[in-house]
């Protein structure tokens, strides 16, 4: 009898699920930029929301020495340090005047992308509808198609400041509705919601009984002087949603994988089944270092958005002399334009900057089919850096 020491590979195909998502935009991006590198071109990189400034000292400090504590190198609790909780429900008191019980009302995560890719598994069945805003984070769509559901898309435009409408969305979707996805202030578009729409939002998800999910990611990450508002500190919030933070954006700790979900329970319950089936918790002193950001005000966040600052103030002057219409926000550390060439699409307009140029953007079509039209700077760049992009396009 013949043997084959191993199977024959090319058999070996994707699930139906694995072959519905697009190509993870990030990844495509990084791989482009990385063939470019490769001829020695110098690569100036707007891509990609990962902050350049430095986790602040004393959140590395405070690792390091909880790194070495015994009871630390454990399997760490499902649902998150105790302290870790604690420290999040008294700064979402402090910082949104929100009320929160840590125990059964915060839920840490490794990363809010984690968290937000699991919540329809506990809450979606096959065919079910999961409304999601276009342009938006990837993974509102792909977690929706890994639980089996169908997402329905919410379109942000211009005209309305990148807000979803409504009133278009039909009675029968909203009545098959299980979760909408919401992020603001919003990446990619940079937009802001204040508390008037958050309030409309409420009382559709109670008229027909969906999960609210909030992702706030950049809370914390503003240039102007007005605060970006909470979704649950509006009122009955908390009786249909929930809302992620990522400590990723707050304290530039994007490698550390450490975020937390807060508001109802009983959606808290249901990520909580799955991630206790599918992940073993955060390391312990990720969760403490995390915990002393939160307790301790730091100045940095403040500095870091003076930064941000000056540098949206350099980018967007610099694009607008050029000839961009650039959408004017005081949020996140992005900058979201209209792509200046006529007819070119936003892939193809990202891979001639990148080509010929050596800059890299996003194109808007990476984020869904209204985000067509549009470029996505990041400003997690140096100033002499920006400027140096600016004199190669210009």
């Amino acid at each position: 009898m013949k043997h084959t020491d191993a199977a024959d590979q090319s058999s070996f195909k994707f699930s139906e699920r694995l072959n519905k998502l697009p190509v993870y935009l990030f990844a495509e991006i990084d791989r482009l930029k990385q063939e470019v590198k490769a001829k020695g071109v110098d690569i100036i990189s707007f891509g990609i929301g990962d902050p350049d400034l430095p986790t602040p000292k004393p959140i590395v400090n405070i690792l390091k020495e909880e790194s070495e504590i015994d009871i630390n190198q454990k399997y760490p609790s499902y649902e998150g340090l105790l302290k870790f909780r604690e420290s999040a429900a008294n700064w979402y008191s402090k910082r949104f005047n929100v009320s929160l019980d840590p125990q059964t009302e915060v839920l840490s995560l490794i990363g809010s992308k984690e968290g937000i890719g699991h919540l329809p598994l506990a809450f979606v069945n096959p065919g079910d509808i999961v409304l999601v805003p276009d342009p938006g984070y990837p993974v509102y769509n792909a977690g929706t198609i890994f639980a089996g559901g169908i997402p329905y898309v919410m379109p942000l435009k211009q005209e309305n400041d990148f807000l979803p409408d409504f009133s278009i969305i039909p009675e029968d979707v909203l009545k098959k509705a299980k979760i909408m996805f919401l992020n603001y202030p919003n990446n990619p578009t940079s937009a802001k919601a204040d508390k008037f729409f958050f309030n409309e939002v409420v009382k559709l998800a109670k008229k027909y009984s969906f999960i609210v999910a909030h992702d706030f990611a950049y809370s914390e990450v503003f240039t102007g002087d007005a605060e970006p508002e909470s979704f649950l500190s509006v009122k009955g919030a908390k009786d249909v949603g929930i809302e992620f933070h990522s400590l990723s954006k707050t304290f530039n700790m994007t490698g550390f994988r450490i975020g937390f979900v807060c508001g109802n329970k009983q959606v808290l319950s249901g990520l909580g089944a799955v991630k206790t089936n599918l992940d073993s918790g955060v390391f312990q002193a990720i969760q403490l270092a995390g915990a002393y950001g939160l307790d301790n005000e730091l100045e940095v966040i403040k500095e870091n958005n003076k930064i941000y600052r000056k540098r949206r103030e350099l980018l967007v002057e610099g694009l607008e002399h050029l000839g961009y219409n650039v959408y004017k926000s005081d949020a996140t550390f992005y900058v979201w334009t209209k792509v200046p060439a006529a007819g070119v699409s936003s892939k193809d307009f990202a891979m001639s900057l990148l080509n010929d140029k050596g800059i890299v953007v996003t194109p808007g079509s990476g984020f869904g089919e209204y985000g067509e039209g549009y470029i996505r700077f990041s400003l997690t760049i140096s100033e002499d850096r920006i400027k140096e992009a600016l004199e190669r396009m210009a």
